[in-house]
């Protein structure tokens, strides 16, 4: 299974910060947000990698490179402007291939088992979610989950963690270089009945303001300080 790291959004709440650093580059714990990602990826058996770029393009090609400092191969798919996430799958599908991949947002940090969802089957499902307790940024949620089954209900409802194993199928009805949003085919998926998921409890934050990217990298600071 490959894995796929959307890292080509702007990263307009983290101004003036991304106005000279890309949001997947911002350091947490010690290193870049993404080469957490990458550890974690390579330690649970991945071998291929793809990363979309857009903003800063150039400097996260730059800082990562071909991937062997982590034991990865990566390759980039370059967009010359954001295509949401939707699009920017459709984008790299050629380089995904046409079996299930691992999408993981490159603006959160989970420490979700990713060798667990690298063996994920999804049968006739599009997707497989992982689903977090609903934060107190997004206290509605996005979904609901019963019995391993992601659905739109009103029952307990949980949000979106930016990570899933994931179909090509999904994307099907995109062209290569539209901008599309990812949250419509998911809601449709769940409304098929072609939407799985899980729910994780563990460390799990994004980063989309300062205020959220200082407590996780205290977070990861004082975990990194014990252990020394």
């Amino acid at each position: 299974m490959k894995a796929m790291i959307l890292a080509a959004g702007r990263g307009e709440r983290l101004r003036p910060v991304t106005d000279r650093l890309p949001k997947p580059l911002l350091e947490v714990g010690g290193k870049p947000l993404l080469a957490w990602h990458l550890e974690r990826l390579a330690a649970a058996g991945f071998r291929e990698v793809v990363i979309n770029l857009s903003h800063f393009a150039q400097l996260i090609a730059e800082r990562m490179g071909e991937g062997a400092a982590f034991g990865l191969s990566i390759a980039y798919s370059h967009e010359q402007r954001p295509l949401e996430t939707a699009g920017g799958i459709a984008q790299a599908r050629a380089q995904l291939g046409e079996t299930p991949f691992l999408l993981v947002n490159g603006d959160v940090y989970c420490e979700c088992d990713f060798a667990r969802l690298r063996a994920e089957r999804l049968g006739a499902r599009l997707a497989h979610l992982v689903l977090v307790p609903n934060p107190a940024h997004r206290p509605q949620g996005d979904f609901s989950l019963e019995a391993g089954s992601v659905g739109n209900g009103t029952g307990a409802r949980y949000t979106y963690a930016g990570i899933a194993v994931m179909s090509p199928a999904l994307v099907d009805g995109i062209e290569p270089g539209s901008r599309a949003p990812l949250a419509p085919l998911l809601r449709t998926a769940a409304e098929d009945g072609r939407l799985g998921g899980e729910l994780f409890q563990g460390i799990w934050q994004d980063v989309g303001t300062a205020e959220r990217l200082a407590a996780l990298d205290q977070l990861l600071a004082a975990r990194h300080g014990a252990r020394r």
